[in-house]
This record gives structure tokens, C-alpha cells and sequence, in this order.
């Protein structure tokens, strides 16, 4: 399958969304709301529950089913409140010492002007810088589109995973294509040189596994569900054997590690 093939799969409307996944693995999920200073961001879920027994806290980046959904949603596109609730339960979570799971499926952060007035960029950039040294184990899923910034702003994980028809890039093809042929059109063409798909990226080591679709994710949502279960579990059961100290450590590197003898991928 190639890149626009997986481009189009991580964008088909009929793909299970964020929510679906949480509604499938988290027991008990309370949501909560608001980012304390402006107002509630439908884009962006955020709550506790119990995965397998065990307390967590979850942030999801959700688009909706139907055009009404998709407006309350911003389509999936955070505002920089969205932002500010994420990291307000990361925090949350540091302080009760919750494991964090992230699940994200945006096209990329709102460019509306009224989130660039907000402080759009202020809000992305702060959730990278604080959530790079929270004391708890975060674990992130790209589980359809991984836009730009509005992606990687909740993608600071101690590991990344992809599902197999996801998408992570730094922007979209359609602007990637705008900027290096002067022609949107060419998204196709732009797709297949961008190293977007999770096969590239976990060559690349940008991500440390692809959850398989089988036979196709709307058929097989059950064995998804199941595999990124046990990667959860195993990665919340090896987190608890590490000091909080050791887990930022090693965060840290792990970002620093980017792009040192690996681009001849």
C-alpha cells in the first residue's frame, strides 16, 4: 500500500475514532472539561477512568461522526484551550500519579485567528515544554491523522505507536505539495517523499511500534482494541519498575536522540 493509500485510510469517515477506543478499554471513563481560563474545547477529551483495574488519566483529539458533531468538534482542529485542558489533567495526573494514555487523530492545530489571538502557538509550546518533564508515564497513539504541531503537542510520550494505516506528519500533503510545487493538487506525489506513513517512521525510529489493522480496522476493531491493550499494560507494569527521575531521563533523550544517524533510513 502506498503513502496516499494510507493517507486516504487514515482520513476514511468510516474509521473508528478516539472515542471509540476509549469507550472500548477504559472502564468508568469521567470526563472532564474546561481549561480554567477560557472555556470548554470539544476537539480535545479529557478524563479519568480505569484501564484493566488500573487508575489513569485519558487525553484524546476527537473529530465527529456527523456534521453537527464535526462543528461542536472544531472537526478535530484544538483551540488553545484544548491545549491548556490537556495539560491541566497531565499535571492532574502527575499529582495523583496516574499513568497517562494519549490518543490522537487531528488534521492539525485550529488556525482560526481567534486561536492565534488566544496564544495558539503559546499553548502548543507549553504543552511541549511541560509535558516533557511531568513525573508519570505517558504512552501516545496516533490513531489516524498525526498533524503538525497540534499533533505533536500531546505526542510527548515516553513511547509513540501508529496504527497501520495512521498517518504523523508536519503538515498535510496537500500543504507540503502547496509549498514544494507550488500546486496542491500534487498531494499524491508529495505524500510518497514525506516519510508519513508508520512503516517510515518506525524505520526512521520516530515511534516505537505499529499497531497491526489486520483485515481492515473497521472489521478487525476488536484485535486492535486487544493489541493496544497489552502494549499499554506492559508499558504501564515496565513504567512502574522506574524512578520518576529515570522516566523524564529518558523521555528527554529519547526526543534528543532524533535525527542523530538516521536519516539514511
Amino acid at each position: 500500500m502506498g503513502a496516499w493509500e494510507k493517507v486516504q485510510k487514515a482520513r476514511d469517515k468510516h474509521r473508528p475514532l478516539p472515542l471509540d477506543f476509549i469507550d472500548a478499554m477504559i472502564d468508568g471513563f469521567m470526563e472532564f472539561k474546561g481549561d480554567r481560563l477560557f472555556k470548554e474545547d470539544g476537539a480535545v477529551i479529557g478524563g479519568v477512568g480505569f484501564f484493566m483495574g488500573t487508575p489513569v488519566t485519558v487525553v484524546a483529539i476527537q473529530r465527529g461522526k456527523t456534521l453537527e458533531e464535526n462543528i461542536m468538534r472544531n472537526f478535530g482542529n484544538p483551540n488553545p484551550e484544548g491545549y491548556r485542558k490537556a495539560l491541566r489533567l497531565i499535571r492532574q495526573a502527575e499529582k495523583f500519579k496516574r499513568p497517562v494514555i494519549i490518543l490522537i487523530d487531528t488534521k492539525g492545530a485550529g488556525c482560526a485567528v481567534e486561536a492565534e489571538e488566544r496564544g495558539q502557538g503559546e499553548a502548543i509550546a507549553r504543552c511541549l515544554f511541560e509535558t516533557a518533564t511531568v513525573k508519570t508515564p505517558i504512552i501516545s497513539f496516533i490513531t489516524g491523522e498525526g498533524g503538525s504541531g497540534g499533533a505533536l503537542a500531546l505526542a510527548v510520550g515516553d513511547q509513540v505507536y501508529m496504527l497501520e494505516n495512521s498517518i504523523y506528519s508536519i503538515l498535510s500533503p496537500e500543504g507540503f505539495s502547496s509549498i514544494l510545487y507550488k500546486d496542491a493538487s500534487k498531494a499524491k506525489e508529495a505524500s510518497e517523499i514525506m516519510k508519513i506513513t508508520s512503516d517510515e517512521l518506525l524505520k526512521l525510529r520516530v515511534i516505537e511500534g505499529i499497531v497491526p489493522e489486520y483485515g481492515g480496522i473497521d472489521k478487525d476493531f476488536n484485535l486492535v482494541v486487544r493489541d493496544m491493550s497489552g502494549i499499554i499494560r506492559t508499558f504501564i507494569d515496565n513504567a512502574r519498575k522506574e524512578t520518576d527521575d529515570t522516566l523524564v531521563e529518558a523521555r528527554y533523550n529519547r526526543f534528543r536522540s532524533f535525527g542523530i544517524g538516521k536519516w539514511d533510513a
